[in-house]
């Protein structure tokens, strides 16, 4: 039978893979993805598929899942294969006494998708804190060592890697402090959580409990039995807009280098579609989540057609409201609306 990439996405959708395996080490993952491109096969390459959708069709070719498992901690530097779960990578650098990744905890998916997707949450960038990785370049068959300069990082969840097929990351490496005290507090929430000023630090390990607590509050901490955690986190994008539309006067505005920053989630609320809109439409597969009116879920038996005109009528909705088109933050493959 073959395997159902369904199996492999936290929003649980994806069609068969033509082909799929599943990469062990660093080695076993380049020999994979060599081979296929020398044989002109389509690749998939996935992490913990977090941040993917996946067309019913499926994808025809290799799917290559990458589980290399290396994290090596040498002082205050710290290097991590690919396939290594992000919240374990937390979880072994506040055990070894280093600071500076505690925002990030409690983030599905796994460490080679934090450069791809500049990953970020509660004040915190995966840029802030790496200083260099490996890859592959499918262009050139050449094993490349780059410094974060060249990553291209932006505050959008940007940078080179994205929404690109030519870069295979390997490995990736953080430089940390070595501290039980956090980096400054930078998100209001987090700071209210914790009880202390914005701006102020915090016991690390008080930082990662508030910022987990703060996550399961909005359904982003991964759970079988909670359907509010079967999809992909923010679906849409925060837009960045040269002029703030008259309707849109009231949402949340972040200075931005492009112009400002709006927030995503309250273009949607505000459209119309509060926290859990979409139960009573069609079959009820498809719903935004009860907790977090950013998020699109999969209740059950949804497919991705499903999901797919579901956030296209979010983004007509808000559009029609607000003059202001949204954009998916999550990749897709062999699915669009």
């Amino acid at each position: 039978m073959p395997e159902l990439l369904s199996d492999h996405t936290t929003i649980r959708l994806g069609g068969p893979a033509e082909r799929f395996e599943i990469a062990g080490t660093t080695e076993e993952l380049l020999d994979l993805v060599k081979s296929a491109d020398a044989a002109s096969e389509p690749v998939l390459v996935m992490g913990g598929g977090s941040n993917l959708v996946i067309g019913d069709v499926g994808f025809s070719g290799l799917t290559v899942k990458v589980a290399s498992s290396g994290l090596r901690i040498d002082g205050t530097r710290v290097t991590v294969d690919a396939g290594v779960e992000w919240d374990e990578v937390v979880q072994a650098t506040l055990a070894a006494g280093l600071a500076g990744l505690e925002s990030l905890s409690g983030i599905p998916g796994s460490t080679g998708g934090t450069p791809i997707q500049n990953v970020g949450a509660y004040g915190t960038l995966t840029s802030d804190v790496l200083v260099e990785l490996t890859l592959y370049d499918r262009h050139t068959g050449q094993l490349e060592t780059w410094g974060a300069q060249r990553c291209a990082f932006g505050p959008h969840r940007q940078s080179i890697f994205k929404r690109s097929e030519r870069y295979l990351v390997l490995d990736v490496t953080f430089e940390l402090a070595a501290s039980e005290i956090s980096r400054p507090i930078r998100y209001a929430d987090l700071a209210a959580q914790l009880g202390v000023e914005k701006g102020s630090a915090a016991p690390v390990r008080e930082v990662r409990d508030a910022v987990l607590g703060l996550r399961a509050g909005r359904g982003m901490l991964l759970d079988g039995d909670d359907h509010d955690t079967w999809g992909v986190g923010s679906f849409f994008l925060n837009p960045v807009v040269k002029t703030v539309p008259p309707a849109a006067a009231a949402c949340p505005q972040f200075p931005d280098v492009n112009g400002t920053k709006l927030s995503a989630g309250w273009l949607v609320d505000h459209a119309g579609f509060p926290r859990g809109y979409g139960a009573d439409l069609g079959r009820g597969t498809v719903a935004l989540s009860t907790k977090h009116a950013l998020a699109i879920t999969n209740r059950g038996g949804a497919t991705t057609a499903e999901v797919m005109k579901f956030a296209a009528h979010i983004r007509e909705g808000v559009e029609a409201a607000f003059g202001i088109r949204l954009e998916p933050e999550c990749d897709l493959v062999n699915c669009a609306f």
